[in-house]
């Protein structure tokens, strides 16, 4: 069966409901978004004189929870247009609109009898091959669809989204007992390719595999706490950005997650899993059901680890009066009070911060000597200890495992990938020595001479199979191009660059250093591999591996350059900074970046000047150098100019339009999606493209760089044409920033910055429209770069970005 799915219906509006419906929303599709009547009104509809008969009574509950998600932080959508894609309704009134869908997802209550009596409705006006899938986190997927028709239960099977759907990327596809298996290929397919997921195939087991393994992780940060006397400030230190987690760690995750969703795993699984080897360890801490009691289950109610509170300014001057400030406080899980989060130091976070790779950074934290690495040595022995018994009771492939680690909770890598980095060999002798045992097949594999969980061939990623005892390509890769795993095909490298040979004629440029930013060797390796690619190659595609393209150019020379007053230095940089974007834009090959994640500053001033952009949807994409005293000097100011010169339209909307990306640039502007870049003018409709799943993002612009080349690719000749506004464009500029200036919206530096930006964009002091080469814009961008570098103000910004990660509002 060809299927295609045009219109979804998602039955629940929680939170989880809500959300799913808008990253279906998000890739253009048509959504009906479904919830129950209200039982009763609420004193704002008596009021009005409403009765529950009411249309917007009835849809109270669903339009309530859909305008709550439309405002949420982070958006849930890529881009606020897309909600008129989404359709509301109730239950009652408008189940029959699912006879016209392509695929329905259950998102209601974790309760087995409501979702059963749900199913019968919906088997009853579904149309024959309509997919049927619930959202469950933990109901046994074979109990849902019994008793239903034969047809319902061919297309039925679970499809576990993790909350916030639109970021965390893990889909679990769970069969049911009858569900064929070209429905189960199917949604493995879709998941990917067009939601973006990492698509993992789960047994019906307990909680199936990430929450499984995911909540034990919990479990065991729980325990390891209490052992070892820390509290929820030291723990989330300790499990955050340091061990490759996400920034909201532990405890914040929690919250984030819910703890009602956290509790229901944790308490049914030693019923549902009585064979569990650790199953006691899945007993609720007594401060975890006291907040369970409390509905302390995190952001869904206000409150969990986490509370933000108001409080007064300290030593608040006079004219606050009683001014509050907003305060996130923590719980103390010895008081259940909250209170002011306490800093945390530990000796071994110290010694592993400056370590940038993440499996040498393990190495340091697993082997410290203070109560942090005495907690690390736990962790570890408890997590791999537990997923080397979970094989193969809930996955037969242990890559399967670390998938759904990693897409599900924001892991940078898996348990089995830990362990690798870390030694299984060492680890395993520290664990016996700790008095913790392993499933019997990690010795077998050690004993059979195999040392690692995972290794590269080839440039193919293989796992350690264990029925064969043998290395097994992990399937579907080869959809992805991921060039860490090709140390193989590198065909030059520096110490901060790599050329890989990607096949098929083309090469893909990586660079590795702190954020990715930009700094010499990164631009001699761009200068470098066009060279290459000109010479041997159809094409390069520009792409990075972390969780960033580049924060933009380096920071702290700049700042040491400037500090120094080493302006001859400077000037070179900025030079090879706008050469180096220039080769970008008139090499004699096709040039494609493949972005994702922050993108910023030189980084995005690289995707200005590419012959196009395959950006990750989730790439977050401005030049920002505005905050931090500078203008963008690689280009980017110039070719601001160039896209207002370029929009053929009359004079006086020309002039708008330079004045709307004169406000981005010099507000700093970040497009929080790779679809709002274009709305932001940063990507171009019908050159730039999206990938939805940033894993297939560097094969997707292997494949654009092929079909440029194929189409027969002329070197860009060089711009003499570019319309600039002169003092026209530049009065209205300027009049702009002086109102910013007198509403106290910008600083007087501020005002200082912009002017120089609006200098540079309206092409200088020009008495009239007039036609410049880009090579004329670039000077006045250096020029005006090498200007506010000389400023007392832009140093201590720079300073203070360096210092804080911040910038300097002076």
């Amino acid at each position: 069966m060809n299927r295609a799915i045009r219109t979804v219906a998602v039955i629940g509006s929680g939170v989880m409901g809500s959300r799913i419906a808008c990253h279906f929303a998000g890739i253009g599709v048509q959504v009906i978004l479904l919830d129950i009547v209200p039982p009763a009104l609420t004193d704002a509809e008596k009021a009005k004189g409403l009765t529950l008969e009411n249309k917007q009574v009835r849809n109270r509950i669903v339009n309530d929870a859909f305008q709550a998600t439309l405002k949420s932080k982070p958006a849930a959508v890529y881009t606020p247009k897309v909600a008129s894609l989404i359709r509301t309704g109730n239950i009652d009134d408008d189940l029959h609109l699912i006879a016209g869908c392509d695929w329905v997802l259950e998102v209601v209550v974790e309760r087995l009898d409501i979702k059963q009596q749900l199913f019968e409705k919906i088997d009853k006006l579904r149309k024959p091959g309509t997919l049927i899938t619930s959202n469950t986190s933990g109901i046994p997927i074979h109990l849902m669809s019994e008793g239903r028709s034969e047809d319902f239960q061919q297309n039925f099977c679970g499809t576990h989204f993790f909350n916030p759907p639109r970021y965390l990327r893990l889909l679990e596809i769970i069969p049911a007992p009858k569900t064929k298996p070209e429905v189960i290929d199917f949604l493995m397919d879709y998941g990917d390719r067009f939601l973006g997921k990492t698509t993992v195939l789960c047994k019906d087991t307990p909680a199936f595999i990430a929450n499984r393994v995911g909540v034990f992780g919990f479990m065991a940060v729980f325990k390891a706490m209490q052992q070892l006397g820390l509290n929820v400030d030291e723990i989330d230190s300790l499990t955050g950005p340091i061990l490759g987690r996400p920034k909201s760690a532990t405890f914040r995750t929690g919250d984030v997650v819910g703890l009602d969703t956290l509790v229901h795993v944790a308490k049914a699984l030693p019923e549902n899993a009585p064979n569990d080897e650790a199953k006691d360890i899945f007993t609720l801490p007594p401060f975890l059901q006291k907040m369970v009691e409390n509905k302390w289950l995190g952001d869904k109610t206000g409150q969990g680890f986490y509370k933000k509170v108001r409080v007064p300014f300290p030593q608040s001057p006079e004219a606050r009066g009683d001014e509050k400030k907003s305060e996130i406080q923590t719980l103390n899980l010895e008081t259940m009070e909250y209170g002011p989060k306490q800093k945390s130091k530990f000796a071994t976070i110290e010694a592993a911060k400056p370590i940038d790779d993440l499996a040498q950074r393990l190495k340091v934290l697993y082997k410290g000597q203070d109560k942090a690495g005495e907690f690390y040595r736990l962790f570890h022995h408890l997590l791999f200890a537990y997923v080397s018994h979970r094989i193969p009771e809930i996955a037969d492939e242990l890559y399967k495992i670390d998938d759904a680690l990693k897409a599900g909770f924001g892991w940078e890598i898996g348990a089995f990938e830990s362990w690798d980095a870390l030694g299984v060999a060492k680890v395993l002798e520290d664990m016996k020595a700790a008095g913790f045992a392993v499933a019997d097949w990690v010795p077998q594999m050690l004993a059979k001479g195999f040392t690692t969980f995972y290794k590269t061939e080839n440039g193919q990623r293989k796992y350690y199979d264990i029925p064969s005892q043998s290395y097994k390509v992990i399937p579907g890769a080869g959809s992805f191009i991921l060039l860490e795993h090709l140390d193989e095909k590198v065909v030059w490298q520096n110490s901060a660059c790599k050329l890989y040979d990607i096949g098929d004629d083309v090469v893909a440029l990586r660079w590795n250093t702190k954020m990715n930013s930009i700094g010499g060797e990164v631009l001699e390796g761009l200068q470098k591999s066009i060279g290459i690619a000109e010479e041997k190659y159809k094409g390069l595609v520009i792409a990075n591996g972390g969780a960033n393209f580049s924060a933009g150019a380096n920071v702290g020379l700049i700042f040491m350059y400037a500090a120094e007053q080493e302006y001859d230095e400077l000037n070179f940089a900025i030079r090879q900074f706008q050469a180096g974007t220039m080769r970008l834009r008139y090499s004699s090959i096709p040039v494609v970046v493949a972005p994702h994640g922050l993108t910023l500053g030189g980084g995005c001033e690289m995707c200005l000047h590419a012959d196009a952009v395959q950006a990750a949807a989730e790439s977050y994409i401005g030049l920002v150098e505005v905050g931090v005293g500078l203008i963008p000097g690689g280009g980017g100011t110039k070719e601001m100019a160039v896209r207002a010169s370029d929009r053929n339209i009359k004079e006086d909307v020309e002039v708008n339009y330079l004045q709307q990306l004169f406000i981005n640039v010099g507000t700093a502007k970040v497009s929080t999606s790779a679809h709002e870049a274009f709305s932001n003018f940063v990507l171009r409709p019908g050159t730039d493209s999206i990938s939805i799943n940033p894993d297939r993002r560097i094969a997707d612009a292997k494949r654009k760089v092929l079909l440029l080349s194929d189409k027969g690719y002329t070197q860009p000749a060089a711009r003499n044409d570019v319309k600039v506004q002169g003092r026209g464009g530049l009065g209205g500029l300027l009049s702009g920033i002086h109102g910013m200036w007198r509403g106290k919206y910008i600083s007087d530096y501020d005002k200082f910055i912009a002017e120089k930006l609006a200098h540079v964009m309206c092409g200088g002091d020009l008495s009239q429209p007039t036609l410049v080469s880009e090579q004329y814009l670039l000077d006045l961008e250096r020029e005006a770069f090498l200007s506010l570098c000389g400023q007392k103000k832009t140093l201590e910004r720079l300073q203070s970005i360096l210092q804080t990660g911040k910038p300097l509002r002076n």
